[in-house]
């Protein structure tokens, strides 16, 4: 399994040297860790569809131009579930963060009681990974979905309107080494698409409603897409920022921090903080001394540095302050990495 540090934190672009009232900026890339961490003899994962499909008279309305009421009506959402499944095993195949990740074919239910949630027994379980040479399964207990359309006008015959679309969907992870705890993991979403009821594709519209199939497709790739990120790691863009002051000590932080030699620059800017008494430089200082402990994916050090920056900035300057906003920001997102860190590792189920 290629897995790498989960805070690692690269520069990715030059740093921004348009200065503008003292301060710089830089594009970073963050390493965000798997929301849910599995144990490191895991190298492989299967798929499976365990769901019964959705009756086509359920989660389906619409509300037709001048009605205040909706009505039911049919939509297929044949292979929707597999669609899921296939999707989520082929983007984390993309990751390639485990060693191999397969969608298992074959139904698991054979029954018609949509609405039951039956989890696979430990002999299912274990007979899917033998077949499939696999170390867990990621097993697709439940999926439930709606399409709500709403018209509001006819132009040249057609309907113009909209449809909200949502999934909920409940994924369980089976292994033979978690004696009887299945983490399970909720996702819900909605997406919301405005147009023409054009389905024939032979009249042109700028804006086009998806059919209800299509939208439930759409949905669950959405699903899959977003789903990858708890069984892997990911890589997120974000701005970071320094402060620049007139001192020897600060400038030469910031020579350091352009060669991205940040423990020098931290030596540099811990140096004026500790000589100076004015509040706000020192917070400024802070500020750049928690940056550098960032790039070093020393979070701990970092959110400690942030913390400082953010008292002294509250202390100086008004509740107004963008000295004090970006204070608060930097420091709520640095509680968030550093948060993320302890999540769920099911090495200590």
């Amino acid at each position: 399994m290629k897995k790498t540090g989960y805070f690692l934190v690269v520069i990715v672009l030059s740093l921004l040297m348009n200065s503008c009232a003292g301060i710089n900026y830089l594009t970073v890339e963050t390493r965000e860790p798997a929301q849910l961490t599995l144990p490191s003899q895991v190298l492989s994962l299967v798929f499976v569809n365990n769901v019964v499909q959705q009756p086509d008279n359920i989660g389906h309305e619409i509300m037709l131009i001048g009605d205040s009421t909706s009505q039911k009506v049919n939509a297929s959402a044949d292979s929707v579930a597999i669609y899921y499944m296939e999707a989520l095993a082929q983007f984390l195949n993309e990751e390639d963060y485990y060693q191999r990740v397969v969608f298992y074919p074959e139904p698991i239910r054979s029954d018609t009681n949509f609405l039951q949630e039956k989890p696979l027994t430990p002999e299912r379980m274990n007979q899917i990974r033998k077949e499939t040479a696999t170390d867990a399964v990621i097993s697709l207990d439940r999926l439930i979905l709606q399409t709500i359309r709403k018209d509001y006008f006819q132009q040249h015959g057609f309907n113009y309107g909209e449809m909200t679309g949502r999934l909920h969907s409940v994924l369980r992870v089976y292994m033979p080494t978690l004696h009887g705890k299945i983490p399970t993991l909720q996702y819900s979403d909605t997406l919301r698409w405005e147009g023409f009821d054009i389905q024939d594709k032979l009249a042109y519209a700028e804006v086009t409603l998806p059919s209800r199939e299509e939208a439930m497709k759409e949905l669950v790739v959405r699903a899959a897409d977003k789903m990858t990120h708890v069984f892997a790691p990911h890589w997120e863009t974000q701005d970071r920022w320094y402060y620049t002051l007139p001192h020897t000590l600060m400038r030469e932080g910031e020579m350091f921090a352009k060669g991205a030699d940040w423990e020098e620059a931290i030596e540099k800017w811990e140096s004026f903080y500790n000589i100076r008494s004015n509040k706000i430089e020192k917070a400024k200082a802070a500020s750049n001394i928690a940056l550098a402990w960032e790039m070093l994916d020393e979070m701990q050090k970092a959110l400690e540095w942030a913390e400082i920056a953010h008292d002294l900035f509250t202390e100086s300057t008004s509740s107004e302050s963008l000295y004090r906003k970006r204070a608060n920001l930097y420091k709520n997102e640095l509680q968030r990495r550093l948060n993320v860190s302890n999540g769920l590792h099911m090495d200590d189920l």
